[in-house]
């Protein structure tokens, strides 16, 4: 039934001589693939009273027999036709040859040692070392690398106790969400019999006297651990050396399934903050202990789930908040918890006409990060508000970092931008001086290439930036490859980054462009709500003027433009697709939430109803229908050439997303352009990805766009 018959396709070279120059550009016969057959099932729903059908039902079950066949048969249609594109392997060599850089992670220090990440270029997991001073030598604490032979089980998190002698440190396999903590005993590098499982979306807060640490838990799952909706978090306490099924509920409302809980303890161990948070939803409660007094009562000091807010620092009984209560572009708040109503508190940073993004206390002043039109600005406060200085960064780009503790007289940080690889800063607060502490050598040369930021109208006239990036000299004649990638959700704001694959792309004559589309946070609370719930499709219309831009302004035309994103900008590309298939030549949507109508039915899907809505209410539904790329799939219509990809452990967006559209997909294409899967092994939503299964998704992404944008593969370096 599942049976993968399709035709194999053999490249032709084709030699193309001109005033006297002469080079091979690959090309392919018009074959027409032949896909699996996906079995159709009589499943029909009615929701709000409309019949709904769900025909690809039984491709929910991820772990049935049949499943496992569609995906291999699928898998082997999918690579047969990556297979026979010879300009895939060069692309994964170069790719391969960039990728091999140190790169290092910001370092941080605790009782006088010093913590960072490195990866020596092609390492599958970066390994964690710890020096006892900032020039000594260093020591490998922890390398993931020998933990599997594979690559797939990776470091996601580390926790070190106030006298830096033990670290909690969590794990994940094959990219799950899910996580278990183990403790390390870091004079020794040995690890301790502490063994903490059924943890997710959880950091660890040490007591301040190292003898335990406030973590977050679920229940053992009943069901598929991969596919189980994820409810009633608890916040727990683990004293060391005892059991896990010893660690006391410090918290817990079962009268509230969708509440998650955080915790921090304050740097002068007097306070155990309390987040409780509802889904992805930006706004939170905050409560704390006085641990202190030793009696375990929570006091519920910011409970009306109002605004967001994020707890600082603390100055005695006096906390410091980041919010956004009536400041959509965020402000800092000071509150007195001896006398907590709202008449008392007091501002210590107001709004400004840039988005504040985070604020750490360092050395007594305010170090807080604000974009501007989408990059980085760092300011610097007093204790009373008054500004003090700027952070003079390298250029127009993304930095981040400047941890560490009140009194604390030096941070590091880090700078990147689109033609800079990530570097870091030290940072000597008292001077205001930074110097490069650790530096990339990538074998590129960033002279070659330009950025610049550009603002479009989108169908409803609002103002959007984008940044475009590609080789200086560029023709603006309309014919050149073009990638745009987009997100537009959950307050998430995409910055200028560094990376080596876009280098690879625009070495093949690509252009890579990023809209900051509405549903993000570039500009606040405001921009936030302009693009999700009843305005989710805002967002589209930005992403889809954001290609006409890029074809009226000449970079390129349709057949030469591919959309990318993953996650919510897997979503993103899938509805823009089946709104717009006349627009683009290519679309790669990645680990895609794409069942608008029964993404709340599995692990984590339901906190996602703050963006999206919930498809249990009427109204929700309605406005979810208009866009679900699953169901606005029109047969007979002809849809770009595409590439779905996932990953059969992806237990935050469940592969069964993109296993109903590619079907829907497939059974729908009234032409002859591909629509195929590439489905991964042992990985998961994308976190703690092997660096070998990275560089091979791309290269295979890039060889799949050079064979159906019709590119000159012969200008790869």
């Amino acid at each position: 039934m599942y049976r993968a018959r399709y035709l194999i396709l053999v490249p032709v070279l084709t030699t193309l001589c001109f005033t006297g120059a002469c080079m091979q550009k690959t090309t392919y016969p018009n074959t027409p693939i032949v896909y699996p057959e996906t079995a159709k099932v009589d499943q029909i729903d009615v929701l709000h009273g409309q019949k709904i059908a769900d025909p690809y039902r039984w491709l929910e079950d991820l772990d049935s027999a049949e499943t496992a066949e569609w995906v291999a048969a699928q898998n082997e249609v999918t690579f047969a036709y990556l297979d026979e594109i010879p300009v895939r392997q060069k692309i994964n060599d170069r790719i391969t040859e960039l990728f091999n850089y140190e790169r290092y992670g910001m370092p941080w220090k605790r009782a006088g040692r010093y913590f960072y990440s490195k990866n020596d270029g092609l390492q599958n997991q970066s390994v964690l070392y710890v020096m006892e001073s900032l020039g000594g030598d260093p020591r490998v604490l922890l390398n993931p690398n020998l933990l599997s032979a594979d690559g797939t089980i990776a470091l996601a998190g580390t926790y070190v106790s106030e006298d830096a002698k033990l670290m909690a440190y969590g794990l994940s396999s094959a990219g799950s969400d899910w996580v278990e903590f183990k403790v390390r005993n870091i004079d020794t590098g040995e690890d301790l019999e502490d063994h903490l499982k059924w943890i997710k979306f959880s950091g660890a807060s040490w007591s301040k006297d190292g003898s335990g640490f406030y973590y977050s838990r679920f229940d053992e799952p009943q069901g598929d651990k991969l596919e189980e909706a994820n409810y009633y978090q608890k916040l727990c306490y683990h004293r060391i050396g005892t059991p896990q099924a010893d660690d006391p509920i410090v918290y817990e409302r079962p009268d509230q399934k969708e509440w998650g809980f955080g915790s921090y303890v304050t740097d002068d161990g007097r306070y155990l903050i309390i987040y409780v948070s509802q889904g992805t939803d930006p706004r939170n409660r905050v409560y704390y202990q006085d641990l202190k007094a030793g009696n375990g009562q929570t006091i519920k000091l910011l409970d009306d789930f109002d605004a967001s807010y994020s707890f600082i620092d603390n100055d005695g009984p006096v906390f410091w908040f980041q919010t956004d209560l009536d400041a959509p572009r965020g402000r800092v708040i000071a509150i007195d918890t001896r006398r907590p109503e709202r008449e008392n508190w007091v501002e210590a940073i107001p709004e400004c006409a840039e988005v504040l993004r985070g604020v750490n206390v360092i050395d007594n002043k305010f170090v807080a990060n604000y974009l501007k039109d989408a990059h980085t600005v760092i300011r610097m406060f007093d204790l009373e508000g008054k500004q003090v200085r700027d952070v003079e960064l390298p250029g127009v780009g993304s930095a981040g970092g400047f941890g560490g503790r009140r009194h604390d007289t030096e941070t590091f940080y880090s700078y990147t931008s689109f033609g800079c690889p990530p570097t870091i800063y030290r940072y000597d607060m008292p001077s205001g001086r930074s110097e490069v502490y650790r530096q990339p050598a990538v074998k590129f040369d960033p002279n070659r290439y330009v950025t610049k930021q550009v603002f479009y109208s989108s169908k409803d006239d609002t103002r959007v930036p984008m940044f475009i990036t590609h080789k200086k000299g560029l023709r603006l004649d309309g014919s050149n490859p073009t990638l745009l990638y987009g997100y537009g959700g959950f307050n998430v704001s995409l910055t200028p980054w560094f990376s080596v694959s876009r280098l690879v792309w625009m070495e093949l004559g690509g252009v890579f462009a990023v809209p900051n589309l509405r549903g993000g946070g570039e500009y606040g609370k405001e921009w936030h709500d302009g693009g999700r719930l009843h305005n989710k499709q805002n967002g589209f219309d930005d992403f889809i003027a954001a290609a006409e831009y890029l074809i009226g302004d000449g970079y390129t035309q349709p057949k030469k433009l591919a959309i990318s994103g993953a996650s919510n900008g897997g979503l993103l590309v899938g509805a823009c697709m089946v709104q717009r298939p006349d627009l683009f030549g290519a679309c790669l949507p990645d680990v895609g939430v794409l069942d608008m109508l029964r993404f709340h039915k599995f692990t984590i899907g339901w906190a996602w109803t703050s963006d999206y809505g919930d498809p249990d209410d009427a109204d929700a539904f309605k406005t979810l229908l208009t866009y679900s790329p699953l169901h606005n799939v029109q047969p007979g219509a002809c849809y770009p050439p595409t590439m779905v990809t996932t990953a059969d452990h992806d237990d935050r967006v469940v592969p069964s997303h993109s296993f109903k559209f590619i079907s829907a997909l497939q059974a729908a294409q009234g032409c002859d352009n591909p629509v195929l899967i590439r489905i991964e092994t042992k990985a998961g939503h994308g976190g703690g990805k092997p660096t070998s299964k990275i560089i091979e998704e791309i290269a295979d992404a890039y060889g799949f766009l050079v064979r159906v944008l019709d590119m000159d593969d012969s200008k790869l370096r």
